[in-house]
This record gives C-alpha cells, structure tokens and sequence, in this order.
C-alpha cells in the first residue's frame, strides 16, 4: 500500500468529523447510557465492514452504475434518518409504570439502529469506493488490501467513538436535566432529518 501512515492518519480526521454517526450516537448516549452508546458503535462499525466487504468485491461499483439501486439505497437511509429526526420531536406520555412495562419489549436496539443507518447511507458506500483504492497497490491483491483497510478503519472508528460516548456520557448527568436535554433532543434531531434531507436531494 502506498504510505500506510498517511491512510491511517486520513481516515482518523474522517472518523473524528462531525456527522451522521456522531449525531445518533449523542442522542443515543443522553438518552440510555453509554452502554447503548458503546453498541451504538459497534453497530456503525460493522456498518463500515458490510461497506468495506461491498468496495472490496465490486458490489458497490455496481451501485454506483445502477441509478435504480442508488435510489433505492439513497432514499431508504433518507426516510429512516428523517423519521429518527422527527422521532425526536414526539413526546411520549406514558406513566412511569407504563414505560416500566412497555420499555424492554419496544426498545429499539441500538446495534441495529447504528448498522442500518450506516449500510442505507450510499454516501458511506461511495466514501469506501473511493477513498480506499487511493492506497491500493497492485490490482492482483486489491481485494485483501481493500478488505484490510476496511477493518482498520472500522477500529479507528470503534477507538474514536468509545471515546466520544465515555465523554458524554461522562457529562450525562448535566446533559439529562429537562431543558438541556430539550434542547439537544430537538438540535440533533434536526441534524439528523437535515442529513436525512440532504441525502434524499442528493445527486449521483
């Protein structure tokens, strides 16, 4: 691979700017702990593996060429991000005894919440197409090397993302008070229906 470190050096600025991942793992972490958060993660994590497993045997250039299959891909991770966004404005009522209840038979997982928001994100899948054969050498042992950074950067993912949840959470006990949490509630998700805009408009 042509200069390892500068891969590992890039990928590490792209895995720390804010976005999708990041919005859904703060609201997730204020709301239910950083355990969920850590899952969360994991779950974004092997989102970029299905990703990595795509770029590296040419599902994902397929994708790129079939318009019908971008838009399918593109608009489904659009409505499921919006419809986490508008979630976020919808207040439920429910007594404390009612939630006690109702809450470990509805709860959505968050493993799965973070992998299905990574894998429907096309731009995710265009990054992978991209971003890693810039660093490939030799076209007879591509797919290794693809896969092979494709897991780097899952756990330089996974690294940065345990560190981000332990920091909020970490503060959790501010960020919980009613008009705090308020505020970030509606502030991520209007990120995340934003995102989820921008996605649905998004030209190939």
């Amino acid at each position: 691979m042509n200069d390892f470190l500068t891969f590992l050096l890039l990928s590490l600025f792209v895995v720390m700017s804010p976005g999708i991942d990041t919005a859904l793992l703060t609201k997730r972490t204020i709301s239910d702990g950083k355990g969920d958060g850590f899952k969360m993660a994991l779950g974004i994590a092997s989102g970029c593996l299905v990703h990595t497993v795509a770029a590296a045997f040419g599902l994902s250039a397929i994708l790129m060429k079939s318009a019908a299959a971008f838009e399918v891909v593109k608009y489904v991770g659009a409505v499921y991000l919006i419809y986490l966004g508008v979630s976020s404005f919808v207040k439920k009522k429910e007594t404390a005894a009612e939630m006690e209840d109702t809450m470990p038979a509805v709860k959505r997982s968050a493993f799965k919440q973070g992998l299905f928001t990574n894998v429907f994100n096309p731009k995710v899948a265009v990054f992978f197409l991209t971003f890693l054969p810039q660093f490939v050498t030799g076209q007879s042992q591509a797919a290794g090397q693809l896969v092979l950074m494709g897991v780097v950067y899952s756990l330089l993912s996974i690294g940065w993302f345990f560190v981000y949840v332990f920091f909020i959470n970490y503060l959790r006990s501010w960020l919980m008070t009613p008009s705090v949490q308020s505020w970030m509630e509606r502030a991520t998700g209007v990120v995340l229906i934003g995102f989820g805009l921008k996605l649905a408009f998004e030209k190939r």
